[in-house]
């Protein structure tokens, strides 16, 4: 029995030497459109166009071809049902036993700066999508591939039985897959050229909420080894990994958190992170200098941590670097020594920031029972200008600059959060308490463990002091000076304890929840 494939494809890399295949090791006969059928035609392959297969013109430039009862019903035809087999042979419906389909540019037209909304319209494929899914419906009797990368599998298994229903199936699935993120590319512009724009699309929050991201690589497995774990979408057009083992989620999130932390600072900067919280960061002349007081800070959370830095790692702190146990380092460029060094420690994953150290994102999207939460990543440290001296000391010229350093990166550790910090270098952290002033005890705790003296630190805190507790224990602690958000009800306790203590304090106005 004759066997019938359909062709008509956007991208035609592949194609001749599928059809070739097809016609001279499967027995096919071809039916194609437009440029594939005169392409195919051209390499000498025997092909008959639609047009003469249902004996209907195309017309309206092209819109009207494949959409034709001869095409859709040699599709859907159920081959197991002889009412579908009798209907077919009564109107003359050959059986299409394979298509080969992909569609209009779209995604790629409505990238271009200066397309025209005509010429986006135009590039909205409508016979390539329904080829595809009444093929995919039909999947027990029907191949339908709709990627180029799937022609040697599929002629692989050409001849399996077992192999050709399984892969049927498969291809069914990536059709339908393709498909819904086609239409939903078609939506989202759609959406942003009406006349009378939503408002919540304008916000960044649509109304409906499409995601299309591809499978970028399976994961050992997810924060713990009974959970099953893969990475989707853009990560790796962001980060390059020049050795070491493969990546885990907990490795991901860290590089993520750990990117947006060093974002923060211009000068040479060092970020130590473990659990996504900086446990030491600090900036100087040098990258060097700037390592020793971000790892004084902590000395044990390190053990097994990422460390991150904003500029090319030279041979000097490689060399310190790699005799610590350490998971990930990041860095927008190597040296070649550097790399030589670090290429003894093979577990080792060093990661260059493609983009440049500072990657950002507009928006983050958390999964919640019953669906997901979007909202705009916290992208600012709001306006220095409008930061309140709320107590009757102004802080010193020093005392701002160590506010500012603290302010930055307290907004990069869990709450509650407290960050104690002299000049460019952090003294203390204390992370993720319940209560705050569990937090500032932590961070003092950990500070006397390091050996460093608070006296004459400053305190930033990432959201407001509910209590006045919180604020006494940083003065008892040594800190001359505070940075927080304001806004409690008990404000006006928390100012008086500072006047008490001779404190300057600074009220932002904005706050920096981290959950």
């Amino acid at each position: 029995m004759e066997k019938l494939a359909l062709l008509s494809v956007s991208d035609k890399s592949g194609v001749v030497e599928f059809a070739t295949a097809l016609v001279q090791q499967h027995g096919y006969r071809l039916l194609s459109t437009g440029g594939t059928a005169r392409l195919l035609a051209e390499k000498g392959l025997p092909v008959t166009e639609v047009s003469d297969h249902t004996g209907f013109p195309e017309m309206m430039e092209g819109r009207v071809k494949t959409l034709h009862p001869k095409i859709h019903g040699g599709l859907l035809c159920r081959r197991d049902k002889a009412d579908h087999l009798d209907a077919a042979k009564a109107h003359d419906i050959a059986l299409i036993d394979l298509v080969v389909v992909n569609l209009y540019p779209f995604e790629e037209t409505v990238a271009k700066a200066d397309v025209t909304r005509e010429e986006a319209i135009e590039n909205i494929d409508i016979g390539g999508p329904s080829m595809l899914r009444s093929a995919a419906k039909n999947h027990e009797a029907v191949t339908v591939v709709c990627d180029p990368a799937d022609y040697d599998v599929v002629l692989e298994a050409m001849g399996d039985d077992s192999a050709m229903a399984q892969l049927r199936r498969d291809l069914a699935l990536k059709v339908f897959q393709r498909t819904a993120s086609y239409d939903a590319a078609i939506a989202a512009y759609l959406e942003s050229q009406a006349d009378e724009p939503d408002l919540e699309a304008l916000s960044g929050f649509p109304a409906v909420l499409s995601m299309d991201l591809e499978k970028a690589q399976e994961l050992r497995y997810g924060e713990n080894p009974h959970q099953k774990a893969a990475l989707y979408g853009t990560f790796h057009e962001h980060f390059e990994q020049l050795q070491g083992k493969a990546l885990s989620y907990n490795n991901i999130l860290d590089i993520t958190s750990a990117t947006y932390l060093i974002g923060e600072f211009e000068r040479p900067t060092v970020a130590i992170l473990k659990h996504t919280n900086p446990c030491g960061v600090a900036s100087a002349d040098t990258l060097e200098a700037a390592w020793e007081d971000a790892f004084a800070t902590d000395r044990q959370a390190p053990f097994g941590g990422i460390i991150i830095v904003n500029q090319t790692m030279g041979p000097e702190l490689a060399a310190t670097i790699a005799g610590i146990f350490t998971e990930v380092i990041i860095a927008p460029r190597f040296t070649d020594e550097a790399l030589a060094i670090f290429a003894k420690k093979k577990n080792l994953r060093l990661m260059i920031a493609k983009d440049g150290i500072g990657a950002d994102s507009l928006q983050e999207v958390r999964s919640v029972i019953g669906g997901v939460l979007l909202q705009d990543r916290d992208r600012t440290l709001g306006k220095v200008a409008d930061f309140k001296v709320v107590t009757k000391r102004q802080p010193t010229e020093e005392e701002w600059a160590a506010m500012l350093f603290g302010w930055k990166i307290g907004k990069h550790v869990k709450s509650n959060s407290i960050v104690y910090c002299n000049g460019e270098r952090t003294l203390g952290v204390g992370a993720g308490q319940m209560a705050r002033v569990d937090s500032s005890r932590i961070a003092v705790w950990k500070a006397g463990e390091a050996g460093l003296d608070l006296k004459g630190s400053v305190v930033a805190s990432e959201a407001l002091f509910p209590f006045a507790d919180g604020l006494i224990a940083a003065a008892d602690a040594g800190a001359t000076c505070a940075i927080q958000p304001g806004g409690s009800v008990r404000d006006a306790e928390v100012i008086a304890a500072a006047d008490e203590r001779d404190m300057a304090m600074v009220f932002t106005g904005i706050r920096h929840f981290k959950h």
